[in-house]
């Protein structure tokens, strides 16, 4: 007798085969490729970029939306990371309490309880209040204006700080240099930031990359959690996040800063949860415009260190990164935050020329749809120290009160 079968039943047959061959092998090659599981290499020389994270959140489609198995595998990718997600944002938080609890209470980073008053109704410390949101949040904020800060002058003498580097560009606006590695073709009407509206008045601060760190130097010398990464939130990029926040206080501007580690244990998914994040501070602050996710960049050259030298000091160099609409249903914000990035940088071309290296425009997305002046703020490089790159804060915080 010769046994029939459906097309139906041929079909399931294959898919009990094929789909666990599928995730099987995509998981070998994941955890192959991540023996770093969860935590921190501290052991090779890759000098992660800022920007080399985001492939996690978007699914690349071929012409027609047709996927190879190519593809379904890297859906695959995308599953297996977004269920480790899921699984560690309990731990990151636990991780990122215990290494607030282990950090040095230095009078510019005490910024885990709120300022308490003396007897003659002075503040104590002139850190900001720090709180926590609804999610167990690191948060800071003051609306108060800070005290004895010293804001950034005016027609001062600057100098240029040769580089090993010298950053491409391909577009120039009225000035202001933009390195355009993005599929976008841009035109004058892209590139004007005449007309923008954008409230200066209160900022957001988070960090996707809440580890990054610098070089270590007499002042600010640290123990490596990883590869220029630290726990410590006084030698890591939140320190710098603190400086910027203090100054711009200092204006009179109301500034939320978020500490929440999304790049500890696990680097990726970074960008996914750092994306709650930013949405959470949204969410309270609705009234908000400038969203700053403050980074330090990285290179294979670990001694890159772009600089320039204002008066007698020398500050890290800044750069913005600006994402554009890769996807066909995120980012319609992209080109509202390029004018904002670049109507920011004319401004510093006015007051601090050279202070900004070319902006860069990529095709990622970086959770830069959530507000129409949302951008990447790149401070320094993995040369840089973490005095250079907190000096710079004041002359940002500055160009940030003239807009």
């Amino acid at each position: 007798m010769i046994k029939v079968f459906k097309i139906s039943d041929l079909i399931k047959y294959l898919a009990k085969i094929v789909i666990p061959a599928i995730l099987t092998l995509a998981i070998i090659v994941f955890l192959t490729n991540n023996k770093s599981f969860g935590k921190i290499d501290k052991s090779n020389n890759n000098y992660i970029s800022c920007l080399d994270d985001e492939i996690e959140q978007i699914s690349y489609k071929k012409e027609n939306d047709k996927f190879d198995v190519l593809d379904i595998i890297s859906e695959t990718f995308l599953m297996a990371n977004n269920l480790r997600d899921k699984e560690s944002d309990e731990i990151i938080k636990l991780k990122g309490t215990s290494a607030l609890k282990n950090n040095n209470n230095d009078s510019q980073s005490s910024q885990n309880s709120n300022d308490e008053k003396n007897e003659q109704g002075e503040n104590n410390s002139n850190d900001s209040n720090d709180g926590k949101n609804e999610q167990g949040e690191n948060l800071s904020s003051n609306n108060t204006q800070e005290q004895n800060v010293e804001q950034a002058k005016t027609d001062v003498k600057i100098e240029s700080v040769k580089s090993s580097i010298t950053p491409r560009t391909t577009n120039e606006y009225e000035g202001v240099k933009i390195n355009n590695s993005s599929k976008k073709e841009l035109t004058e009407d892209m590139l004007n930031p005449n007309g923008i509206s954008v409230n200066t008045k209160k900022v957001l601060i988070y960090h996707t990359h809440t580890s990054e760190s610098y070089t270590p130097s007499e002042k600010y010398n640290y123990t490596q959690t990883g590869n220029f990464r630290t726990t410590d939130l006084n030698y890591n990029v939140t320190r710098v996040g603190d400086e910027l926040q203090k100054q711009l206080e200092s204006y009179g501007i109301t500034v939320v800063h978020s500490k929440t580690f999304h790049d500890y244990p696990a680097y990726n998914g970074s960008y996914s949860r750092s994306l709650k994040t930013a949405e959470a501070l949204l969410q309270e602050n609705p009234d908000a415009d400038i969203v700053i996710d403050l980074h330090r960049d990285a290179i294979s050259d670990s001694t890159y260190a772009p600089k320039v030298k204002i008066d007698d000091e020398y500050c890290s160099q800044l750069m913005f990164v600006i994402g554009t609409d890769v996807s066909k249903s995120i980012n319609s914000n992209w080109n509202q935050n390029l004018k904002f990035a670049i109507k920011l940088q004319k401004k510093a071309n006015e007051l601090y020329p050279g202070l900004f290296k070319p902006i860069i425009l990529r095709n990622g997305e970086y959770n830069q749809h959530i507000a129409k002046a949302s951008c990447i703020i790149e401070v320094g490089s993995t040369g840089n120290t973490l005095e250079e790159s907190i000096a710079s804060m004041k002359y940002l915080a500055k160009i940030i009160s003239e807009l």
